[in-house]
């Protein structure tokens, strides 16, 4: 398995990874899949800002995705961002998100994020719960009840992961672009 950057060709097989977890889980608070161009310009806008995007590749086929994301727009929030890991159904507990999102984690630390923020859907989510954990993350929260998908109400879990030295020291450099 490779770990590379996303690119145009990669829309259709990202897409139906994410169209397969709106429709069947709560990984993301979707309810209709957005599409192939909506996938290719979140791509393209978040490699715009020099974040990374990245995909896992086995052979000719994407497995999985992660990308980090401006956390907020505000300008104070400048060194956190969100993460967003998928996986291929199939694929699913063979290692590829933890892969994936640990080279995103590692392209957040490069960049100088010192806060890297998991928003997961569903506190029943075990298996995000988890690849998170087993990358450093710590829990920070439980937002009950904040969603309503698939005929029940569903909560958010937030995790973190403090980079760089997180809130020990001021930060270096300007942050991330958020525009």
């Amino acid at each position: 398995m490779i770990i590379r950057a996303a690119e145009p060709r990669d829309a259709e097989a990202l897409a139906a990874i994410y169209d397969h977890h709106v429709l069947h889980g709560f990984g993301s608070f979707e309810l209709e899949p957005p599409g192939v161009a909506w996938m290719d310009a979140k791509r393209r806008d978040l490699q715009a800002l020099g974040l990374p995007f990245l995909v896992a590749q086995l052979g000719n086929r994407v497995l999985g995705y992660a990308y980090a994301g401006p956390f907020r727009p505000r300008p104070g929030y400048r060194y956190t961002v969100e993460d967003s890991v998928y996986v291929a159904p199939d694929a699913i507990g063979r290692g590829v998100g933890r892969a994936v999102l640990a080279r995103v984690l590692d392209e957040c630390t490069e960049l100088g994020v010192r806060q890297v923020i998991a928003v997961i859907g569903d506190s029943r989510n075990a298996a995000s719960i988890g690849l998170h954990t087993a990358l450093g993350f710590e829990h920070s929260g439980v937002g009950r009840s904040l969603g309503f998908k698939h005929g029940r109400w569903v909560d958010i879990v937030w995790m973190q992961k403090a980079l760089n030295g997180g809130d020990a020291t001021p930060p270096e450099g300007p942050g991330i672009r958020l525009s």
